[in-house]
């Protein structure tokens, strides 16, 4: 299971790549789409952003292709702010809900609601990855903004742990690409709703002092 987690985690997003190439013969193909914002909402229930970081055939295809050309800058503040990522939610998800209204019926007309969707934020969160880091469309990405405000209300029961053996020597801040500073939760749970838990800043821990721990 390990190994397929870890083929998972570097090759998904093959599956982006195909939906958006048979979705140009079919648009039928597009309704997969659907599987990837129900998942992330779901699946914060239990394990907050999980599948933000590890599942998301999208958030792999930033990891493994966009990010060998990213600045790697930090994002700005206002972009991670709740005022403007539930502003990102509330447009997005008029226009995509008068979309389906106005296609209901018509599995074709549907399918390219969206199809538009899912091709033009990836193109956003490419070219924001060009001007930030290749994570920058997490940040506010609509699913993202619901499976954070889930996250903030679950009581966290399977999430990274900083223990009191970190030395607080930053590596880790450097690695989070959520722009989370992991050694700010010494000796406590790293229960930040935003966490992705992809475990880049546990690889890189000097201490192995981030890990998991049931809460």
């Amino acid at each position: 299971m390990k190994n397929i987690f870890k083929f998972w985690k570097k090759y998904s997003f093959v599956l982006l790549i195909a939906f958006i190439t048979l979705s140009l013969f079919d648009l039928r193909f597009a309704l997969a789409a659907v599987i990837c914002m129900a998942a992330p909402v779901f699946s914060a229930v239990f394990k907050g952003r999980f599948w933000c970081g590890n599942l998301c055939p999208r958030g792999n295809f930033y990891d493994n292709v966009v990010a060998k050309f990213s600045r790697k800058k930090k994002v700005p503040e206002f972009l991670k702010s709740y005022l403007f990522r539930v502003l990102v939610l509330v447009l997005m998800m008029t226009v995509f809900i008068l979309g389906i209204k106005q296609n209901w019926g018509d599995l074709y007309g549907i399918g390219l609601v969206f199809y538009r969707m899912i091709v033009i934020t990836t193109i956003i969160g490419i070219v924001m990855s060009f001007v930030y880091n290749h994570r920058t469309w997490c940040h506010f990405c609509p699913m993202g903004t619901i499976s954070s405000l889930v996250s903030k209300s679950r009581k966290n029961k399977h999430v990274l742990n900083v223990s009191a053996d970190c030395v607080s020597c930053k590596i880790c801040e450097r690695q989070c690409s959520l722009g989370i500073i992991p050694h700010e939760y010494k000796g406590e749970l790293l229960n930040h709703a935003d966490c992705i838990q992809c475990g880049k800043c546990a690889v890189v821990c000097p201490k192995n002092a981030i890990g998991y721990k049931s809460a």
